[in-house]
């Protein structure tokens, strides 16, 4: 007769001893987890060198929002809350984990009040991490999400590899609860007093089926479940990098190492200044090990959620571009020259075998993939560095060669002349109205009206410019420009690769920038306002002309005629307004103080606004698609019942113009940028009214059309 159920510790398996036998597993399983984590590892150690060390105490903060917090997952509900439930579980079961790798126990070892309370929370975190693994499984075999697809040109989907490891951990949840279940059985039976198993909890269902199985059958399968659960532990963990899942061991240091600043892009070389790029055989990436290691941690981290690609408006409108294989391209890549056993393979150029050209230009550099990813993963300055790689081969679409040369030339995509850099000042209803100071050193200011390129020489585009000027005016602001003196932002030229050239119009700005002694600057361009605010050195303040109309807004000193045309307005937000610098409120507090506007939401606004496709260089660049992206956000902004888009951004107000055309919505919806709107609805004194009307000829006419 059986007195007490015997512990794996003291059983003997195969003429082992239990004490023996998991001392071996243990130390195996550990031992091929450091192996096989160290020649993951080789590549990074060959990569090119990325600062990450700084500012830990805010890296932490990150740790404890993103991955410990789980900040972004609920963005998609089910399966954010699912992955929330899933995460709380394990970090619930560690402890339970880590006590079998230090030892073997039956339970782990906790003061009497709090191992209780342990236990009841452990048997449901084991029992609410089983059902999520089904149901999970479901997602993926069954109700399978349009995000989890995988198009022929990428390859096969790696639905067995997460199927497979989905089971894993439900078997590991198995027999954890088999283990306790088994003894609460046997000791039910002798009538001993009974560990307490949580009610309706997959241990404590598993005990009511067992009370009838016979002693020895239970003791076996108190063994067996023990020894189930430690293969399985250890299984699982020398498995997971070899799939989807080793983001479960490098999340916590790609989230830790993520990038802490918004808008910024990398520079060339960590390890090399600017003054000494002319020294650098090779710009940007060309093989894998080109890649910083940072870079590769990231492609290690990538979940295969799909949440990138699903949010990617290149994606959506059909571009060969999907930011998921991007990373998932590049990790099958290092799985494959970098094995477990032999050398690794010799680097071969990524664009041609693993990229495509198309695949790389297609970014828009939105932002939209990067403020998605609950892990933190970045794209961009990924897909700016292999445009770099790419530019220093010579390798440039046929479509951006002509303005890249022209702004090496002219210092303008346009090739205009400098001196037509301020012929929108010279609109003889602008000028009766506001005189525009040319920063030259003969004339002062204490701000600096930004113009760029664009608002500069587009047509369209210069009644921006005289709005924001008029607007700088109406609040007795002191402003200038630099005119022939200012050439391109760069920000464009940058992103697409063009580094050097970048560097050549940056300076020539920031010594013009000087030279006209402003305390700060003023644009309403927002990658203009990106430029300066992130990519420049050591220039005054920037702000865009939507955060300071916000605030004389508030000051009183901008009041509002009401609107009175019946029209639903909607606000598009710009990409490197929005996503890439935060500024979200500022626009819509002012429309909002506009009395008589009724403005709606589209569903895809603020942090998940979709790029109108326009952004910089992209309005030359002729991509592969099956849509425009901006035909998909003015049918947005319709579906929302609006018929006034409102952006903030020229480049977005030349690509929503442009669809709105191509959608065939015209005279039913049409596009006004902020800074029009806001010199539209300006209640000025009566004189300046009759004189100028204080608006240019191209929002009059919009005005008197009733849009």
């Amino acid at each position: 007769m059986l007195e007490g159920i015997q512990s794996p510790a003291q059983a003997t398996y195969w003429l082992v001893s239990g004490q023996t036998l998991f001392l071996v597993i243990h130390l195996l399983g550990l031992a091929c987890f450091a192996y096989i984590v160290a020649r993951r590892l080789t590549p990074l150690f060959r990569a090119q060198s990325d600062f990450r060390f700084d500012r830990p105490f805010t890296r932490l903060g990150k740790v404890l929002k993103f991955w410990l917090g789980q900040w972004r997952h609920p963005r998609y509900r089910a399966a954010g809350i699912m992955h929330i439930l899933i995460f709380a579980g394990f970090i619930l079961l560690a402890t339970r984990a880590f006590s079998l790798v230090l030892g073997i126990a039956d339970r782990v070892a906790l003061p009497e009040g709090i191992g209780h309370l342990y236990d009841i929370i452990k048997d449901y975190a084991t029992t609410i991490v089983f059902v999520c693994m089904v149901i999970a499984a479901g997602r993926r075999l069954v109700f399978k999400p349009a995000r989890y697809a995988v198009p022929a040109r990428y390859g096969k989907a790696h639905t067995a590899d997460a199927i497979f490891l989905l089971a894993l951990i439900a078997l590991l949840m198995v027999g954890d609860s088999l283990f306790a279940a088994s003894k609460a059985a046997f000791q039910t039976r002798l009538g001993q007093p009974v560990d307490f198993l949580a009610v309706l909890s997959l241990p404590w269902m598993l005990k009511n089926v067992l009370l009838s199985a016979s002693l020895p059958t239970l003791q076996h399968l108190h063994l067996g479940g023990f020894l189930a659960h430690d293969l399985t532990f250890f299984f699982l963990l020398c498995y997971r990098p070899f799939g989807i899942q080793f983001h479960v061991e490098t999340s916590l240091f790609t989230v830790f190492f993520a990038k802490l600043d918004r808008g910024t892009l990398k520079p060339v070389r960590w390890d090399v200044s600017d003054e000494h790029l002319d020294q650098v055989k090779s710009f940007g990436v060309k093989t894998f090990e080109d890649f910083t290691w940072k870079h590769m941690l990231d492609f290690y981290s990538c979940a295969d959620c799909g949440r990138c690609s699903d949010n990617c408006p290149a994606n959506a409108v059909g571009r060969p571009l999907s930011p998921r294989f991007i990373t998932i391209k590049a990790r099958d890549y290092a799985f494959q020259h970098y094995p477990m056993l032999g050398k690794a393979g010799n680097g071969k150029a990524l664009i041609g075998n693993l990229y495509t050209e198309d695949e790389i230009w297609s970014c828009t550099t939105c932002g939209a993939c990067e403020e998605e990813c609950p892990l933190l993963v970045e794209y961009i300055d990924k897909i700016v560095d292999l445009r770099r790689g790419m530019v220093d081969d010579g390798n440039v679409p046929q479509s951006l060669q002509k303005p890249l040369k022209a702004l090496e030339s002219r210092g303008n995509p346009y090739g205009k002349m400098e001196k037509k850099k301020v012929d929108w000042t010279r609109d003889r209803e602008f000028q009766q109205t506001c005189d525009v100071k040319i920063l030259d050193g003969k004339n002062g200011a204490d701000t600096l009206y930004f113009v760029d390129s664009i608002t500069s020489y587009d047509d369209r585009m210069q009644a921006i410019g005289r709005a924001t000027a008029r607007i700088l005016d109406h609040v007795g602001t002191s402003f200038g420009i630099l005119g022939a003196a200012e050439k391109d932002s760069g920000h464009d030229v940058r992103r697409f690769g063009e580094e050097t050239l970048f560097m050549a119009l940056r300076d020539h700005n920031v010594n013009a920038i000087k030279d006209c002694g402003v305390k700060r600057i003023v644009t309403a361009d927002p990658h203009a306002y990106n430029a300066l605010k992130h990519d420049y050195k050591d220039v005054p303040p920037v702000e865009h002309i939507s955060q300071a109309i916000a605030r004389e807004v508030k000051a009183g000193k901008i009041k509002f005629n009401p609107v009175e045309n019946g029209n639903v307005y909607t606000y598009h937000d710009p990409c490197y307004l929005g996503r890439h610098n935060q500024v979200y409120d500022d626009p819509r507090d002012v429309l909002d103080a506009i009395p008589g506007l009724k403005r709606v939401e589209m569903t895809r606004s603020r942090d998940r606004s979709f790029c109108c496709g326009g952004g910089g260089l992209m309005l030359f660049y002729e991509p592969k698609e099956d849509q425009r992206i901006g035909v998909k956000r003015v049918q947005m902004a319709a579906e929302a019942g609006a018929n006034v888009i409102v952006t903030a951004c020229p480049f977005c107000m030349v690509n929503i113009e442009d669809a709105i055309k191509v959608a065939g919505l015209e005279g039913k919806m049409t596009a006004i940028d902020l800074a029009e709107l806001v010199d539209q609805q300006i209640a000025r004194e009566p004189q300046a009214v009759v004189e100028g009307h204080g608006f240019s000829r191209a929002v009059r006419a919009r005005q008197d059309s009733g849009l």
